[in-house]
Order: C-alpha cells, then structure tokens, then sequence
C-alpha cells in the first residue's frame, strides 16, 4: 500500500496523517503534545507510535513525509511602511497571508529606539515597503539604512517601490544584509500583490525559520517542511473553495481555527462592492488570512482575558468565578485538558470570545459619514455579509459537543459589521485541513476528495 505521511508540527500537538495514494482516503490519524523545549522529534516519535498501535505498517510503503510547523510560535514577523492605511495594511496582509504572526508594524520614518525594539522583539523576517512604482522612494531608502544597525541578523524581505531596489542593493550589500527583493506589495494606490511576497516568505521559511528555531531534526524526519502551518490551512480552504480540474469547489468559504496560541480566520471570497457604501482604504482581496496573536486557549488565555475583559465571560453565564485564575492557570499550564464539567464549559465560553472577536476584527465595518456634500455610508474592510459556509478547526471545535453554538459567535448581530447573515457551519472533525493543504501541493485532487468526505456537518 503507497501512502502519504503529513506531519503538522503545532505550538500544542504533533499531528500525523496517514493517507492511502491507492485508494485515495484518509487511514489513520494520531496526534502527541509537540515537544519543542526539548527536540522535536520526541513528540513525533510518540504520535508515530500511536499511529502504529492503531495500524499495521507491514505492507505500507511511505511514497513521501511532507511537513509544516507552527511549532515554537510559529513565522514571526515584523512590517514596515508608510503610511498605515495604505503601505503598512498591505504589508501586514501579506505577512499574515504567509502565514506569519505580527510581532509589531512600523509606519513613516524608522527611529533608532524603533531598530532597537525590533532587535529585542527577535523576529524571523522583516518585510520593508514603501512607495507604489515610480512614487515615493525617500522612506524605504531611509529605513533601509537604519536597518543597517540591527545587531541580529534577521532575513528582509523588500517589496516596495522598484525604483529603490538598486540602491537598497547597495546599501543590504553594504552592511552584509541577509535580503531578497520582490515584486511591489502596493504598486497602485489602493491596490495589493501580495502572492510575490508570500512565495519568498515561504521560501525562506522552508530554508531558514525551521533550523533557526532548534528543529534541525525535523529535516531528518520529513522530505520537506513545504509551509507554515497557518498557510497549509488556507491553501485547504482556497482548494475547498475553488475546487480543482476534477471536482467543482463549494464556492465562498470562511475558516476559523481556534488554537492554544493564536484564533487565526480565513475567507475565500471575491469582495462584495456594495453601490451604497463609499470604500474607504486599502481594496479588498478574494483570500484574506487574519491572526489574532492575543486570542488562544492556552498560551494566549491570559491576553485573551486582558483583550475581552470579564464582562463578555460573564454574559454566557453570570455565575463563573476566578476567571482571571482560571486564564491564568491555562496559561502556566498549556498541556493539561480537564474532564470537570465547569472547565469544559469555561473552555467553551473562552472559545465564543475568540469567534466573536476574530471575526469581528478580520470583517469589515460601516459607519455614517458626510463627504461632498452628502451623508454617506463608509466601508472599510471585507463585506462576509454572503458567506454561506464556516469551518471550524482546532481542537475545542472539533472536541466540543457545543461546536454549532461556538462557531453561532460570527453571525452578525451587529448592524455596523459586515458579518456573515446566514452561514451554515461544519466541522474539520479529524483534524486535517493542514494536512490537506500540505498535500495539494503533490496532488490536488486527492486532497480535495479527502476534504470534502471529512468535513462534517453540525447545522441542527
């Protein structure tokens, strides 16, 4: 039997997959807690034993390993622009579109306490912009020098104004500057090309970020850690939505992953240009990625609590107690999952938080305005008013029996958010929309039948 193994390395679990190529399904799956304070492979081995109590690899013969990782927290990153609604937006958007998590944005001129911050903040990559083509070419060329003084050496992505790249040649070469140069994040007022950016952040992700964080013996076990894991997820969702040569696709989608450190969503849908509203801001693209660094079930439990405050625990039920101490404790203790009927339901409430915000922030928004002359309504942002269906994954969605009234918190409720209006909504229940992702880029078409016979149902 010739089968796939795909590993998705996770900041809280190592989860294998093991897909039969012959008969085209998925045969098993097995997750352990990743191991990443000791070596990474420890809990590799373990999810590898498991898979092997639960199959017999007598007559499996492993084609290929392929890998992502969000392990270790992850692509971090840090961007800088001009402006913020315009340069800095699209440098954000396609940091977090890559997959990354965003330490921090910068915006006009960098300052020396700025170069300092961003060497204490440790990043994996540095995207510079600036300008669209034939504008402005004053600010990247003066950020370019000042990044000169890092004293770490963190790889810079360039993708701003062209007619600054020879130059900032000179100056990277200068100071022996790790950088690669691509095409323009912003090359029109208004306008992102973020794809460029993307496949070289990637690229430097496959080559760099996993040995950098203490993962060398990730390569020994994988042929090939392909993305990060948040991209892995949304390239399943591009593939659900889209569909490929074979298979018709389920049209727009929307995607929310829950996990320990971070609430990330997902949507697969061409921006809705209502004639009533005046857009204001950067445009819209089909394929957005928004992370939420400070919503998460265990590693972020503490912030998320600081982010909503206690009110929106107390309105799903008035009577929780020490809700700051039971964040906390989750926070000091990310591996522990108990089976009190009050903790599960703590856990539950603290995911409709990380759903309500999320959404919130990765949706747009309306409000009333006068321009011209004329009372207006404005938009800014993504219009998910048409959304018709929300996949939920990470493990509290695909654990908990209350995954339909979680996944209830990004229905619009509000009139000035864009939110979705009748979604349906299903579950990832094993787990595997990373995995997925991973595969599609070997064969695309076992990847989509493999995903849509495991997406799961859950409207009443």
């Amino acid at each position: 039997m010739n089968c796939y193994m795909l590993v998705d390395f996770g900041s809280t679990y190592t989860k294998l997959s093991l897909v039969d190529i012959d008969n085209e399904k998925l045969i098993a799956k097995s997750s352990a807690h990743t191991t990443v304070n000791t070596n990474i492979k420890f809990g590799y081995e373990k999810a590898l034993e498991k898979l092997k109590e639960e199959i017999s690899f007598e007559n499996i013969k492993i084609v290929d390993i392929l890998g992502c990782s969000s392990a270790a927290g992850g692509l971090k990153m840090i961007a800088i622009g001009i402006t913020p609604e315009f340069t800095v937006e699209a440098a954000k958007r396609a940091a977090t579109g890559a997959g990354a998590r965003l330490l921090k944005s910068y915006s006009y001129f960098l300052k020396e306490k700025d170069i300092l911050e961003i060497d204490s903040l440790n990043p994996d990559i540095i995207l510079l912009t600036g300008g669209a083509e034939g504008g402005n070419t004053k600010y990247i060329l003066y950020n370019a020098k000042l990044l000169n003084n890092l004293k770490r050496e963190i790889p810079i992505v360039v993708a701003g104004n062209s007619y600054a790249n020879e130059n900032i040649r000179e100056i990277f070469n200068g100071g022996n500057i790790k950088y690669e140069i691509t095409e323009n994040v912003m090359p029109d007022v208004n306008r992102i090309n973020a794809d460029p950016v993307r496949e070289v952040i990637r690229k430097i992700f496959m080559k760099q970020i996993v040995t950098a964080k203490g993962m060398e013996d990730v390569e020994k076990i994988t042929s090939e850690i392909l993305m990060p894991t948040p991209t892995a997820v949304l390239k399943a969702a591009k593939l659900l939505s889209y569909g490929t040569e074979k298979y018709e696709g389920i049209g727009d989608v929307m995607v929310v992953d829950i996990g320990g450190a971070t609430t990330d969503v997902h949507t697969i849908s061409e921006p809705i240009k209502d004639k009533n509203f005046f857009i204001d801001g950067l445009e819209e693209t089909c394929e957005k990625r928004t992370v939420e660094g400070d919503l998460g079930m265990r590693y972020s439990a503490l912030s998320l609590y600081e982010s909503v405050g206690e009110e929106n625990f107390l309105k799903y039920n008035s009577n929780i107690e020490n809700i700051r101490e039971k964040c906390e404790f989750r926070h000091n203790n990310p591996s522990i999952l108990s089976d009190k009927e009050s903790e599960i339901e703590f856990d539950e409430i603290m995911a409709k938080n990380c759903v309500e915000i999320s959404v919130k922030r990765h949706s747009g928004k309306i409000r009333n305005s006068y321009i011209g002359g004329k009372n207006v309504i404005v938009q800014k942002g993504k219009d998910l008013r048409e959304i018709k269906l929300v996949i939920g994954t990470g493990g509290i969605l695909i654990n908990s029996k209350k995954s339909a009234e979680i996944l209830k918190q990004c229905k619009n409720k509000e009139k000035n958010y864009l939110l979705p209006i009748d979604p349906k909504f299903a579950i990832d229940k094993k787990y595997i929309m990373s995995a997925m992702g991973i595969l599609s880029m070997r064969d695309e078409n076992l990847a989509y039948k493999i995903l849509t016979e495991n997406i799961i149902d859950i409207n009443d």
